[in-house]
Parts: C-alpha cells; sequence; structure tokens
C-alpha cells in the first residue's frame, strides 16, 4: 500500500490505544487507512493513562475483556515490543468504616473472577505504609495487578499495523462524512479518503464523528481526570508498594520510580478537548491524598488531565450502528481501553470480519449484549 492510499477497504478514525489495535488487526486481512487528528498519535487519552492492568476494575464487560487480554500481554507477537509490556504491581482498595458495605458489594462482585484477599486495618499497613493510622478499616487486594508500559504497547500495536500494509494519516481531523451507495467518504484536513468500512475509534470525539455519519447517539459523555506527581516522603523505599484506589473512586496514589502519582479520581463531564488540570482538582486531590496517606503534600512536580469517556453503563460500545451500514463504534472505553485493548480489538476484527468470537474471550463468560451499540435504545 502507498503512504497516502485515497481508497482501502476500511478507514479507522483516531489511532489512540483503540484505534491502533483494532487497524492492526483488520490489517491481517484488509487493506486499512488509519487518520489521527493530531500530528502524533495518543497524544490524548493514551497518553495520559495510569497505566496499570486491574482485573478487578471495571463493569463485568470490560472485566471480561481485560482477563482475555493478559495472554496477550504475556505473549506478544515477534517484535511487537523490546521488552515486557507488565510487571507486577498490586492493586488495594481502601475502605473507611463508612464504606464497608461498598467493599463488600466489589469483593462479592469480583470473587467469582479473581482472586482477592480481603485484608484488615493491621494488614493493610503492611501493604501500604503510607497510610495514615486509623483512616482505614479494610480493604480488597488483588495480587493480579500489572504495571502496564503504555507507550510500548501502542506503538507496537503502530508498528504491527504498518508491518501489515496499513497506512497511517496523521494532522488529518475529520471535517465530513458521506456514504454514497456502499462507499463511505471521509473528509479530512489531510484529504479525502473512502471505503465501504469506517471504524469509530474517535475517543472523546467518538460522538461528533458519530454525527456526521447520521449514526445513532451513544450517550458519550467525555469526562475529565485530573493526575499529578509528588515527592515521595523522605525514606519510603516501598517502590513496588501497590496502587491504592478508594473503593468509591475519590482517590489514588501509585508509586512511580522515586515519586508519587495521585489522583483525585475526577469525572467532571465536559467537551471533547485537550484537557488540562483545573485548580480546584488540584487542591481536592491534595487534601484527599494527605487525610488518607500520612503525607505532607508541599509542591505539586507535575500536573495534567486526560478524558475518559462513557456511556451510561460505563461499558465500552463496540458493534456495527443500526442506524447506517458500514459504520462500526469502537467508543467508550472510559478508564479500561489501555488493559482491555488487545481482547476488545480481537473482539471489534471478528465482529467486522463476521466470525466467530474467540474463544479466550467468551470463556470469560463474555457477553456480547453488554456492549452492543443497540443497548442504549433497550435501556432508554
Amino acid at each position: 500500500m502507498s503512504d497516502r492510499p485515497s481508497s482501502a477497504d476500511a478507514i479507522v478514525i483516531g489511532a489512540g490505544i483503540a484505534g491502533a489495535s483494532v487497524a492492526a488487526g483488520l490489517a491481517q486481512s484488509m487493506r486499512v487507512v488509519l487518520t489521527e487528528m493530531e500530528v502524533q498519535p495518543g497524544y490524548h487519552t493514551t497518553g495520559r493513562s495510569a497505566a496499570v492492568f486491574a482485573p478487578s476494575y471495571g463493569p463485568e464487560g470490560v472485566r471480561a475483556l481485560t482477563r482475555a487480554s493478559r495472554a496477550f500481554f504475556d505473549d506478544t507477537p515477534y517484535g511487537f515490543a523490546d521488552s515486557p509490556l507488565l510487571t507486577p504491581r498490586e492493586i488495594l482498595m481502601v475502605a473507611r468504616q463508612d464504606q464497608l458495605g461498598a467493599l463488600d458489594a466489589l469483593v462479592a462482585s469480583v470473587s467469582g473472577e479473581t482472586h482477592v484477599d480481603v485484608l484488615g486495618a493491621v494488614a493493610l499497613k503492611e501493604h501500604q505504609p503510607l497510610l495514615r493510622e486509623g483512616y482505614a478499616a479494610a480493604g480488597m487486594l488483588d495480587r493480579g495487578g500489572q504495571d502496564i508500559d503504555v507507550a510500548a504497547l501502542h506503538q507496537g500495536f503502530l508498528r504491527l499495523f504498518k508491518a501489515r500494509g496499513g497506512a497511517m494519516i496523521t494532522d488529518a481531523p475529520v471535517r465530513g462524512l458521506r456514504r454514497n451507495g456502499e462507499i463511505w467518504s471521509v473528509e479530512t484536513k489531510a484529504g479525502s479518503f473512502s471505503a465501504p468500512l469506517v471504524v469509530n475509534a474517535a475517543g472523546a470525539w467518538a460522538e461528533s464523528v458519530g454525527r456526521m455519519a447520521g449514526a445513532e447517539t451513544i450517550g458519550l459523555v467525555p469526562k475529565r481526570r485530573t493526575a499529578m506527581v509528588v515527592a515521595e516522603p523522605e525514606g519510603f523505599t516501598r517502590r513496588e508498594a501497590p496502587i491504592t484506589i478508594d473503593v468509591d473512586e475519590q482517590f489514588y496514589l501509585k508509586p512511580d520510580a522515586s515519586r508519587l502519582l495521585i489522583s483525585p479520581a475526577d469525572e467532571t463531564p465536559t467537551d471533547p478537548c485537550d484537557a488540562q488540570p483545573e485548580e480546584i482538582d488540584v487542591a481536592i486531590c491534595a487534601d484527599r491524598i494527605m487525610t488518607a496517606f500520612d503525607l505532607e503534600i508541599r509542591r505539586i512536580e507535575n500536573k495534567w488531565a486526560g478524558l475518559r469517556s462513557f456511556v451510561a453503563d460505563k461499558e465500552p460500545v463496540i458493534g456495527f450502528s443500526r442506524v447506517v451500514p458500514g459504520f462500526f463504534w469502537m467508543a467508550g472505553q472510559g478508564g479500561y481501553g489501555i488493559q482491555s485493548a488487545p481482547a476488545a480489538a480481537e473482539l471489534a476484527a471478528a465482529l467486522i470480519e463476521g466470525q466467530a468470537i474467540p474463544a479466550h474471550i467468551t470463556d470469560q463468560g463474555f457477553e456480547p449484549g453488554r456492549i452492543a451499540p443497540g443497548r442504549m435504545e433497550s435501556a432508554a
């Protein structure tokens, strides 16, 4: 395939982790063009992730796709990455006395899928020595967590895509979509591209792309998530300590090299944009972290924000539009898109090509109805 083809079998819009992974899968049997609105792929959500593989994190469909992705992370294709994509990182969900009901519900929801340990206050302090004395009454420890090398994962999919003959066009925001007969025409800043299939993996902009195509509304809401880096306390050496998350997702703290990555776990609805941190969220984060942990935050070394896009039930939206032919949704991955990307891409490729869903996905109890675009109509 030439560097800038005008036509293909499929056009994938968005070269973040969702678009890159599904484009790499489709390029095995199709001519694929991958368009990206920015001058470099992964600029928005993919490049601003907390980078954790958490089998016990997210709604049921997400958890199934995450578990089904583990084999890929452990055994990537030859040449995909130069080093392992995962390194161990336990996940600790903590609960105050008034949050024990939420902790019990969480343990009940995941215990049949993933082995977890319920810890009392003493054991919590052993696993996370930074916890403030008396703050947490109990917690759930997931030993199956891992840190993800997001950059290596993303670049691996892009490398695989190009090796299979795919063409990526950057600095190409979509300006229009129209269908003539059985062919879509995608108008971008970088030119016009045509194909019978469009895959909408545009992240926070996916609803806008759907409107251009005349597809159904899925109710996608981009939500701002703030994160920052602060110094670790003097004498702290437990850099393998777990990522520690409030059971109601009001904060998280993760050792990151010689620093601490922290967040108020905010989910502020916003328009699609290049998200930037708000000072109020930075202040809220510092307050929550210093309340839960024995830390004094004097200076924020770095801060940023990203967008996590959700539909109402927080499951992703993967499947063909029920309104316009040849338009495929790959949207709404929320904060789970990195950890579930390998299986989600395999699922999407199978649906697009009319193949059976791979057994290693269905074996995890995955139900396709959980991610189908039409489910929003049933819930309305």
